[in-house]
């Protein structure tokens, strides 16, 4: 298992233990972003090594700072 961090803009769209689906963002650049869907959160940048496989995940944790909200996604690898 592995857990990876995406950013939300907005609260209450999704819950904790909800099971999401990702969908993976590339650039020619061999860099890498991904999307909680509907949009509802979006990861940083990810390397080709780092690429993450799986395409569901469940949310484990929402932390909210003052920056926003963070999903804590757990996936299988």
């Amino acid at each position: 298992m592995r857990q990876e961090r995406f950013k939300m803009e907005r609260e209450g769209l999704v819950e904790e233990g909800q099971e999401v689906e990702i969908s993976e963002r590339s650039a020619v650049t061999g860099q890498y972003t991904y999307l909680v869907e509907p949009s509802v959160a979006m990861s940083g940048i990810y390397r080709t090594s780092e690429r993450i496989k799986s395409r569901k995940g469940v949310i484990r944790r929402i932390e909210r700072t003052e920056k926003g909200f963070y999903l804590i996604v757990e996936v299988e690898e």
